[in-house]
């Protein structure tokens, strides 16, 4: 309803019969306001004149909640008893290419492809 009484204001401050499309969406971006902008899970947030909000004023940034590096952390890491391991980020056509993580030195190793988290066992028997 508010874009069509816009349309008929600009068809009479121009004096044009019937407004083209695009000269309507134009002016009903600027009767809105422009969205909040919400940080990204690095912390990149524009200013609300920066020329890159303009792709969110039709539409709403979406920004996921729980990005991936979030839900890797929550997985403990693994102890494994032998002092390589292997890790194909579990395998099939959803996995990456067999890694071997050398886990001599203490501490948690990390998988390069997938994050998954090792540490040796050091139990004796």
């Amino acid at each position: 309803m508010a874009l069509s009484v816009l349309r008929k204001e600009i068809c009479k401050q121009f004096s044009v019969k019937k407004a083209p499309i695009f000269v309507s969406r134009c002016a009903s971006s600027d009767a809105r306001t422009l969205p909040e902008d919400l940080p990204t899970h690095t912390g990149q947030k524009y200013d609300k004149n920066d020329y890159r909000m303009a792709r969110f004023v039709q539409g709403i940034k979406h920004i996921n909640p729980s990005p991936a590096i979030e839900l890797i952390h929550n997985v403990p890491p693994e102890p494994k008893p032998d002092r390589i391991v292997s890790c194909n980020g579990g395998g099939g056509p959803l996995g990456h290419p067999k890694v071997y993580i050398n886990l001599d030195k203490p501490g948690n190793h990390t998988c390069g492809y997938c994050g998954l988290r090792f540490y040796k066992d050091d139990h004796h028997h």
